[in-house]
């Protein structure tokens, strides 16, 4: 009898097969730093939407640039690279084992994509405003401080902090001018942004998770665009500094603690030693936060009040006065040293403005613009879209406030309704809502983010939904940005001829020369703003645009020939001043034809330049003669 002889007992062959799947899901998840497919989805979804950004700037042309600016231009790829870059995102933040350096990376794609795109596709430096203040750089430069005969632009030697600065720059850099990084400003402010903004937010939670989700939702949602080459942009990264530093020493009540829900209201027994309450302030912390208000003070004229109005509400609550009192004390104290020393010429002159405007709280909490035509179609309904995100903020800031009972106990309803009282006190040139917005943004941020990101652990169909159903309220803000900041880029974004019309006035008009120009928007209309005085007709009094509106020949010549009994003048037309009268209505569609066929057709207009884009005319009539122009 043979004995049968038998090996070890042999797994069936399902078996084989799922311990094959289970030591290759263990390979994948460790190579994906244990957090399995998820892991690998915030991995590679990254990379794939830059990778799309990167392909959609190549297939991008701007000659296709409507009524709704960029977003006619860029193709289905840029929209499907934020798609990407927002799922991968919210999979980080619900995937505990991925490391919230990832979430850095994302937030700092969703800048560059929002914001470098313009610097990469535009061949000259984005915005009329911000063309100004490259002009005001070079001027501080060339006369070392103080420009003498500044026109109507002497409020910058008034508050020239941040110019000051630039020049400071450009002398230690060797540069000439700040054009070459003008154009990458808001890539860097928005940069700057991250370290204040998660400075204040880690004052109000220990969850990472909310920290990056309101960072997240504040750069999805700051349409205002106040990012480009600015003294509003250099003062509120300034104030966002100083607001974190008063926060971080407030006594904190209640502080949402990591991994608990959002809605749970729990007290935390301590946050991380950094963030726990301190008494008073140690003389180091308290001198930086004199320097930083007093360089506030000397760059913004709003800026100032806004910080003051904020540290008088977080000043409210007794237990916060201890922090808050020395800091507003600070800013209120520097404020009226500059406004009653420095800038007191220009708040004596315009005294009856701003009393005018204390008593018109109505009007100041309506953008307020003087038009003589109807604004384009796409732009209404632009306006209507960014005027939904900005009510949708609102709403979710104040569920959250309802919702959760912890935020209440924080400095959080102060700082929502901080701009309020400046809302209604000051016009600002019909853009305080705007700014007020701006202002309020990284509280209600925050608060939104308390309402879109779970922060439970829990799993489960619910859950699941939550999730998809916050992305989706996500995506949708993120989308509505677009048409606040780049609707309108075909007035902001300026073609080589139109540059070089401007640089050729500058370059050719005499000294005590006039430029003339029918609206604002040309890239260095004011480039040696010292030597030539910029008049811009739309900001002329209702009756001569009126004029200039229903009998075009008759007013431009009436009015050039008045300019030009004072010295040389020079009349810029340009593609962008065609656009912004078309895009805001400033002036009726056609006007800016009307005017050229105008100059054209005048004996005392001579063409000088002339391409496509921009044509300059030289006055050569008897006004002109008779003052010695040639």
């Amino acid at each position: 009898m043979v004995e049968q002889v038998t090996g070890p007992p042999q797994p069936a062959q399902g078996d084989s097969a799922r311990a094959v799947i289970r030591s290759a899901s263990t390979v994948l998840q460790r190579a994906a730093g244990g957090a399995g497919p998820a892991g690998w989805i915030v991995r590679l979804a990254l990379p794939a939407a830059l990778g799309l950004w990167a392909f959609a700037l190549t297939r991008t042309r701007l000659d296709r640039m409507g009524d709704l600016g960029l977003l006619q231009a860029l193709p289905p790829a840029y929209w499907a690279a934020l798609v990407l870059l927002t799922v991968g995102f919210v999979v980080g933040l619900r995937t505990p084992r991925i490391s919230r350096a990832w979430s850095g990376a994302y937030v700092l794609g969703l800048i560059a994509i929002i914001h470098a795109t313009p610097s990469l596709l535009y061949p000259s430096l984005r915005y009329a405003w911000a063309w100004k203040h490259v002009a005001i750089v070079d001027a501080m430069l060339r006369h070392n401080g103080t420009v003498p005969e500044p026109h109507n632009l002497d409020i910058y030697n008034q508050w020239p902090g941040f110019f000051q600065l630039n020049v400071l720059i450009l002398r230690v850099t060797g540069l000439h001018s700040a054009l070459g990084y003008a154009s990458w400003y808001p890539v860097i402010a928005n940069v700057l942004l991250l370290a204040p903004l998660l400075a204040i937010f880690r004052t109000l939670t220990q969850d990472r998770r909310l920290v990056w989700g309101a960072v997240w939702l504040y750069f999805s949602t700051s349409w205002v665009g106040q990012d480009y080459f600015s003294p509003q942009a250099f003062a509120y990264l300034l104030f966002l500094t100083v607001l974190a530093m008063v926060l971080r020493r407030l006594p904190a009540r209640q502080l949402h603690p990591a991994g608990a829900p959002a809605d749970s209201g729990a007290r935390a027994l301590g946050g991380p030693p950094e963030a726990r309450p301190r008494r008073g302030w140690r003389p180091l912390p308290f001198c930086l936060l004199v320097v930083l208000t007093a360089a506030i003070v000397s760059s913004h004229q709003l800026t100032p009040l806004m910080l003051i109005s904020f540290l008088t509400l977080l000043a409210v609550p007794r237990r916060n006065r201890r922090v808050v009192l020395p800091a507003l004390a600070v800013a209120v104290g520097l404020t009226f040293l500059w406004d009653a020393t420095v800038a007191h010429p220009y708040l004596s002159t315009n005294v009856g403005n701003l009393v005018g405007a204390l008593t018109s709280p109505d009007r100041n909490a309506l953008p307020g613009l003087s038009r003589l035509g109807a604004m384009a179609p796409a732009q209404l309904f632009a306006s209507m879209v960014v005027k939904g995100l900005t009510v949708g903020m609102a709403l979710l800031a104040l569920s959250a406030l309802v919702v959760h009972r912890w935020t209440r106990h924080t400095a959080l309803p102060w700082l929502l309704v901080a701009p309020v009282p400046l809302l209604l006190a000051n016009g600002y040139g019909g853009e305080m809502i705007f700014r007020a917005y701006l202002f309020a943004l990284p509280a209600a941020a925050f608060l939104a983010a308390t309402v879109l990101i779970p922060t439970a652990t829990r799993h489960g169909a619910a859950v699941r939904l939550r999730v998809w159903g916050s992305t989706a309220v996500m995506l949708a803000l993120l989308g509505s940005l677009f048409f606040g900041y780049y609707s309108k880029e075909q007035m902001n974004y300026f073609t080589p001829d139109e540059v070089a019309a401007t640089r050729y006035v500058a370059d050719a008009a005499p000294p005590g020369a006039r430029v003339v120009t029918v609206t604002g928007d040309l890239p260095g209309g004011e480039l040696r703003y010292d030597e030539h005085e910029l008049i811009v007709l739309a900001n002329g009094a209702l009756p001569d645009r009126q004029l200039l509106v229903n009998d075009t020949a008759a007013e431009l010549e009436t009015q050039l020939n008045q300019l030009g009994a004072g010295g040389p003048v020079y009349l810029v037309l340009t593609r962008g001043q065609v656009a912004e009268s078309r895009l805001t209505g400033v002036f009726p569609a056609g006007t800016l034809e009307k005017v050229r066929a105008a100059a054209d057709g005048s004996p005392d207009l001579r063409p000088v330049f002339s391409t496509p884009d921009a044509v300059v005319y030289h006055l050569v009539g008897p006004s002109t003669q008779a003052a010695g122009g040639n």
